[in-house]
């Protein structure tokens, strides 16, 4: 207490106060943003260090912390200012699903800047990821750095532990499946039991698949955000923004989220004739041979025996097939360049003769138009989902340009949609090229895969030309 004088008045101090979080004035320069993210109720934490623009909005910074700790997206997630999401002191910033629906108060999340709700160090913002499990992630400021043309928007600096499984039943789960899982933990016997009566004997630790921290898989995916911030998967072909619902793992999301960011398909695609040329020769001999006055089939319906023997020898097939090379349905190369080229709009059976269509007509002496044809026409429409998803999929792995074996990733993704052989084993390389059979003879044709020995199982590089034809492909809608 405080007097002052004897009239003075008596002063007590107020009591403490709950101290209210909110928002507070952008700034008006353009930062970086050094934060440190971790997952509370882990120890030693998960965590990653990441550094920022500090103008992001906070939908941005969702999908930014989905890549960090290898989350799918597949659950409703919020924001809050503070170090807690669930504090009554707490202002709250709502997904989209908690903005559409109304039943929640708070702001949409898209219209927070980053450096509303952290502006100085030490400053905190809390990030819940699926409410059943209770992920809560802790954001804090522990740097403000200066900012030039080049630094990324997002990158990862660092980081500890693998990121949980999805559906794990939370963070005290997610430690018991650690324990149960690492060899050289002490207690891992004690936790397999603990785990064995929590989720039942059916199940094993092992099921949950966590997401190896790779710093540099992170970075990868965020340069893909940060490379394209202004496409979004809604402009992309049809059928691919749902591949990524589909798929059940996180390391096939994140695999999948690579694969588009490395295809960078907002770059315009240039052709030159001299490369269109070289790509398209295979349907370029085909129209040029079936030509103004058609070719007359075989009462069977396939090409006469001399058409095949010029095919095989004049477009070099001997290294890729075997056989005499005189009958086309004994001759799978050239039986499928011909049922590839009707389906593709370039030939057409009418009256026992194969005959040019109008467009066939139209490209046959121009191989850039062939060839923007060809890509406008892929991947091939097929009634079967399988076939649609693996054809779209051939064109990812291919534009992407990465790997050594485009069929075996391929299998991959499709094994992380769930798709499986009847035997419940995982469906093979050779078995996703026979479903989807019409999209891959065609990429095989056009030289987007090499291979050393076509006639054995070696597995299929993408090519620079390939790049290209498959980023066009996935960029030419609608047809």
């Amino acid at each position: 207490m405080i007097g002052a004088g004897g009239g003075g008045r008596r002063l007590s101090r107020v009591p403490d106060r709950p101290l209210k979080y909110g928002r507070v004035a952008p700034r008006a320069d353009v930062v970086t943003y050094r934060v440190r993210a971790e997952l509370k109720e882990t120890s030693p934490p998960v965590l990653r260090k990441l550094e920022l623009a500090s103008d992001l909005n906070l939908a941005e910074l969702h999908g930014i912390l989905q890549i960090a700790f290898g989350w799918t997206d597949s659950h409703l997630h919020g924001f809050a200012a503070g170090p807690t999401f669930y504090s009554k002191e707490a202002e709250r910033y709502l997904c989209p699903f908690d903005e559409a629906e109304g039943d929640a108060e708070g702001v949409p999340e898209a219209q927070v800047r980053l450096d509303e709700v952290l502006a100085e160090e030490r400053d905190s913002l809390a990030y819940a990821y699926d409410y059943g499990d209770g992920w809560e992630h802790l954001i804090t400021l522990e740097a403000v750095l200066a900012k030039t043309d080049n630094t990324p928007r997002a990158v990862c600096t660092g980081g500890e532990r693998d990121g949980p499984a999805e559906d794990c039943g939370g963070p005290g789960s997610y430690e018991l499946i650690v324990a149960a899982t690492d060899s050289a933990s002490p207690d891992r016997a004690a936790a397999r039991v603990e785990f064995a009566e929590i989720f039942g004997e059916e199940v094993d630790a092992s099921d949950f698949e966590t997401t190896p921290f790779d710093v540099h898989q992170i970075n990868a995916a965020l340069a893909g955000l940060d490379a394209n911030p202004a496409i979004g998967v809604d402009s992309l072909l049809p059928g691919v923004p749902e591949l990524l619902d589909l798929v059940r793992s996180t390391g096939g999301l994140r695999a999948l989220r690579q694969l588009l960011a490395a295809a960078d398909l907002t770059d315009p695609v240039d052709i030159d004739a001299e490369t269109a040329a070289r790509m398209v020769r295979p349907y370029a001999w085909l129209l040029d041979r079936v030509g103004t006055r058609g070719i007359r089939l075989t009462s069977a319906g396939y090409l006469p025996p001399v058409h095949v023997s010029a095919a095989y020898a004049e477009l070099g097939l001997a290294d890729e097939w075997y056989g005499q090379g005189n009958r086309e349905v004994d001759t799978r190369p050239v039986l499928r360049l011909r049922e590839t080229a009707q389906k593709l709009g370039l030939v057409r059976k009418n009256r026992g003769d194969l005959l040019l269509t109008a467009r066939g007509r139209a490209v046959r002496d121009d191989p850039v138009a062939l060839w923007w044809h060809l890509a406008g026409r892929m991947p091939i429409r097929s009634s079967d989902e399988l076939a649609s998803q693996a054809g779209l999929l051939y064109l990812l792995v291919i534009a992407a340009g990465r790997g050594d074996d485009v069929m075996a990733t391929v299998a991959s993704l499709i094994d992380s949609i769930g798709w499986m052989q009847s035997d419940g084993e995982p469906v093979s390389s050779w078995a996703i090229a026979h479903v989807a059979e019409d999209v891959f003879d065609v990429l095989t044709r056009l030289g987007t895969m090499t291979a050393k020995d076509f006639l054995s199982s070696a597995s299929r590089t993408p090519t620079t030309d390939g790049a290209l034809f498959a980023r066009a492909a996935l960029t030419t809608w609608p047809r």
